[in-house]
């Protein structure tokens, strides 16, 4: 399966969204390989490895597709704790997809996935991230505001993935 192929299946699954619900797909270009980006996503277990968000998260259960975390969210944003269940980890294709399914916070019905591709940035091996998500909208709010409020997150946590990955990218070079 080609990146087209992935994006394909696995992003626009996630365009139709009902009349109460928003979708959106943000990309990131990461001026790392993809098996570093790729290491640091892939962990159900340790988002707080790149989310500046996550203080802590306890997987309860086997680190497999079913999954269930609890993650607690540092303070800034309204909630303070997610329960969120791994639908789908494929490291051949580079493939996670995630459902939050309680927590206090109004994310109701919320799935994502994000893939990890490669490409040449700059002439160096470097890495593009999708991610999409549909989430129904909160009663009081618009699509357009819940559609804002979810890309500035994961914008957040691409942001910080970058600079995370690029950190470990450098830090790889130097020991050669």
């Amino acid at each position: 399966m080609d990146a087209v192929e992935v994006v394909s299946r696995h992003h626009k699954r996630l365009r139709s969204p009902a009349a109460s619900q928003c979708s959106s797909s943000v990309v990131k270009h990461i001026k790392a390989p993809v098996d570093i980006v790729w290491s640091l996503i892939r962990r159900f277990d340790q988002p707080e490895k790149y989310k500046p968000f996550v203080s802590r998260c306890i997987v309860l259960g086997d680190l497999m597709i079913g999954s269930v975390r609890e993650v607690n969210v540092k303070s800034g944003l309204p909630a303070t704790t997610s329960t969120e269940r791994l639908e789908l980890l494929d490291d051949t294709h580079r493939i996670l997809g995630v459902a939050i399914v309680g927590g206090d916070h109004r994310l109701k019905n919320y799935s994502s996935v994000i893939t990890v591709h490669p490409e040449v940035i700059d002439g160096r091996a470097g890495t593009q991230v999708i991610e999409s998500f549909l989430v129904d909208v909160p009663q009081g709010n618009t699509k357009d505001e819940t559609c804002y409020f979810v890309e500035a997150l994961i914008n957040c946590n691409l942001k910080s993935l970058a600079q995370v990955s690029e950190r470990m990218a450098m830090q790889d070079l130097l020991k050669v």
